[in-house]
């Protein structure tokens, strides 16, 4: 799924990410990201680019995106390769 906003994004950072992070994702999300939805969790998507990964929430309702997790491509998490 290609997510390409029609208006400006409202993203709320869950876990105090940097600020470089969260308008990294904003301009990944602007530009048309692929996101990969979480086929357990409705709403719920992994965005990959440039040796980035993110895991947001997108309301249903309000279009606002929850920065949930992020980090670098290559020191994905154990419990992260667990959920896929």
């Amino acid at each position: 799924m290609v997510m390409c906003p029609e208006r400006e994004l409202e993203i709320e950072d869950l876990r105090n990410h940097s600020q470089e992070m969260i308008s990294h994702l904003r301009d990944v999300l602007s530009r048309g990201a692929n996101v990969i939805p979480d086929p357990q969790r409705p709403g719920f998507y992994e965005v990959k680019l440039r040796g980035q990964l993110y895991f947001i929430y997108i309301s249903p309702y309000t279009g606002k995106v929850l920065l949930i997790a992020g980090w670098s491509h290559e020191s994905v998490p154990a419990e992260v390769e667990a959920w896929a």
